[in-house]
């Protein structure tokens, strides 16, 4: 039973994690067009700057300051504004395809980094003993306490993000999402507002990297996985509805669920045939994006 129960409350503080992703999505994307291809670099950044500032002291990485996670978590969603800031000034000027593939270069950049430097993040020994928020409470209680934090989490973002979206700024993204030349006609400045949300979106990214570090309690160069950390939560935000926060948080729910299904039935598999059978989930994640395509194009919430 108590197996269950925890079984039952990690995967629902994985699924309020993607939720915070896809809002973060959602943001750039459904809100102003934006198409970002390298969350995993946002993501890590805000992973990696929660869990050097909380993990303990050790000689393999830089750290063992010892803060507590509700003072390191805004400084995570910080680091990631941070770095979309240059990367947004530069790219947003220019095509839509030149942000995608800027933000892969910055992910593959991230990602170079925190493998080879040794000094910082421990390399591909990565940051362990990250503490987690209310694991002294035990299991299954503190596993259900930190459920409860990023369910919190979660609502704050999705309030934000939903006050965001109903606002004369939120008004504005869409109409530079939609025709931006009636929207410098209108007076407003395409640039300004494109950073602003790309901005915006990696602050929630850098946010969910620290609740997955924290969750985890530890994180590596190999903890985040492109497929994991980028293509799931496209999948998620265009299947739930871009445009749509709601639409954002269903999408990660659903997707989420289907995800970790297909990894469940793989491993009631004997042998070989669960290691074979655990690519059968890449295909269902991609049959379930075509049928959405097919037959809900908008999505299951289309925004408005």
């Amino acid at each position: 039973m108590e197996a269950a129960l925890l079984y039952t409350a990690t995967m629902l503080t994985l699924a309020g994690i993607y939720a915070a992703l896809a809002l973060g999505l959602n943001l750039q994307w459904g809100l102003t067009g934006l198409m970002n291809f390298g969350l995993l670099g946002f993501i890590a950044v805000g992973a990696y700057t929660s869990a050097l500032l909380t993990a303990p002291e050790s000689a393999q990485h830089l750290g063992g300051f010892g803060w507590p996670w509700w003072a390191a978590w805004p400084l995570a969603a910080l680091a990631g504004a941070l770095l979309a800031l240059p990367v947004g000034a530069i790219s947003l000027r220019l095509r839509a395809d030149y942000l995608a593939i800027a933000t892969i270069g910055i992910a593959e950049i991230v990602r170079l980094v925190v493998r080879n430097e040794d000094w910082l993040t421990g390399g591909p020994l990565g940051v362990p003993s990250i503490p987690r928020p209310f694991e002294s409470l035990g299991q299954p209680l503190g596993q259900f306490a930190y459920l409860a934090l990023v369910a919190a989490v979660v609502a704050g973002l999705y309030a934000l993000a939903q006050a965001t979206a109903n606002s004369p700024f939120g008004r504005s993204l869409r109409a530079v999402r939609d025709d931006e030349e009636a929207a410098k006609g209108a007076g407003k400045n395409p640039a300004a507002y494109r950073l602003r949300a790309f901005v915006l979106g990696a602050a929630c990214m850098g946010l969910a990297g620290a609740m997955l570090a924290h969750f985890f309690k530890f994180m590596g160069p190999d903890a985040l996985d492109p497929v994991a950390t980028t293509v799931l939560v496209w999948v998620m935000l265009i299947a739930g509805g871009s445009g749509n926060n709601r639409g954002a948080v269903l999408g990660a729910v659903l997707i989420w669920a289907l995800w970790a299904a297909s990894d469940w039935l793989a491993a009631q598999l004997p042998g070989e045939l669960a290691t074979r059978a655990a690519y059968i989930r890449l295909f269902l994640i991609g049959l379930a994006l075509q049928l959405v395509l097919l037959y809900r194009p908008k999505g299951l919430l289309p925004g408005r």
